[in-house]
């Protein structure tokens, strides 16, 4: 399968090395704006600055997208209207009738939409949502993820903020865990940010926390933080209760939180049930490059079975639909009911 690839961040490399590897997939062009350093591996591949030119002359059958979020939504329509198929880092979108603009064009034109939910593929993650499930709810979601970030991982997320806030970037990822364990309708959410540096626009924040509430009772937070000024004491939280007991990732908070494949690493889980306590080591847990060349794998998968991503894509959009009214509470002050968000 023709492959183009949009987008040499540290995400796009990996997935271009992903599809490079794969026995199905013919890497056909790269796009980025600017001159990057590439491994060897991509050395020989056809570069091209401008994206429209790329999908011109390439005619690709699938295009990856891993550019910053503001031409997610406009690349993806590009894409699919001239014929392909396309997988999209998350976010899908910067706003919620953007996302939906690009599901409705997959839907219209019967192509397939994947999104970089990388969680989703990752054994350790799908072990804790079958535990979660397992205690049954309704339930209490404690979540963050908060990165000391300096140097160039600093200047990354500085370049991410002209866009978008770490609740969003981040925290899609989160409540999409949230929404697979409870499989309620999200009602309603509370956001408060705070601009920590002075090094980012006014209007940006780079503290952030909300919370969320469903319709079947579930309750939960999520907490983002971005910056040198960032604590590494407990900036890795990921605990789920319910009536009936929790289930933690007990192993994965242990310092140098700007670590990508910290970021996914679970170690262990502990299973708790009142009076039994049940530890479940999970070694030998794949790592950021496994991870995209599992995404990519399923994408391909998915393309060439003809599988029906409706779910997927609806599930992408409605994670989004819950990070964006965390923004727009914070920007406005007030608690949104997701109905309200466009």
């Amino acid at each position: 399968m023709r492959v183009l690839i949009a987008g040499l961040g540290n995400m796009g490399r990996s997935h271009a090395l992903a599809h490079h590897a794969h026995p199905d997939a013919e890497v056909v062009g790269l796009v980025n704006r600017s001159p990057v350093d590439l491994p060897d591996a991509l050395a020989s591949y056809p570069r091209f600055t401008e994206f429209g030119e790329a999908l011109a002359q390439t005619k690709p059958e699938l295009v990856v997208i891993a550019t910053y979020t503001d031409s997610h939504a406009d690349y993806a329509v590009a894409a699919i209207e001239a014929g392909a198929h396309v997988f999209v880092e998350k976010p899908l979108a910067g706003t919620v009738a953007d996302a939906q603009r690009v599901a409705d064009a997959a839907r219209r034109l019967n192509r397939k939409l994947g999104v970089g939910y990388i969680l989703r593929h990752h054994p350790s993650w799908q072990r804790l949502i079958a535990e979660a499930r397992a205690l049954g709810g309704p339930y209490v979601f404690r979540l963050n993820l908060n990165q000391q970030s300096e140097g160039a991982a600093w200047e990354t997320h500085k370049a991410l903020m002209q866009t978008t806030s770490p609740l969003v970037d981040c925290g899609v990822h989160y409540v999409d865990v949230m929404c697979q364990i409870t499989d309620a309708t999200p009602l309603r959410v509370h956001g408060m940010g705070l601009r920590l540096s002075d090094e980012i626009a006014p209007d940006m924040y780079n503290y952030g926390q909300f919370q969320v509430i469903y319709d079947d009772g579930s309750v939960g937070w999520y907490e983002a933080g971005w910056g040198p000024m960032m604590s590494e004491t407990a900036f890795f939280v990921k605990d789920v209760v319910s009536p009936n007991g929790a289930v933690s990732i007990v192993d994965a908070d242990k310092g140098d939180s700007d670590d990508i494949d910290n970021h996914t690493c679970v170690g262990g889980l502990l299973v708790h049930r009142p009076g039994d306590d049940r530890r479940i080591d999970l070694p030998d847990e794949p790592g950021h490059q496994a991870l995209c060349d599992a995404e990519a794998a399923w994408i391909l998968d998915a393309i060439a079975k003809d599988t029906d991503l409706s779910r997927h894509m609806t599930d992408a959009v409605q994670s989004l639909r819950i990070c964006l009214a965390a923004d727009d509470s914070i920007r406005t002050g007030q608690t949104i009911s997701l109905g309200d968000l466009q």
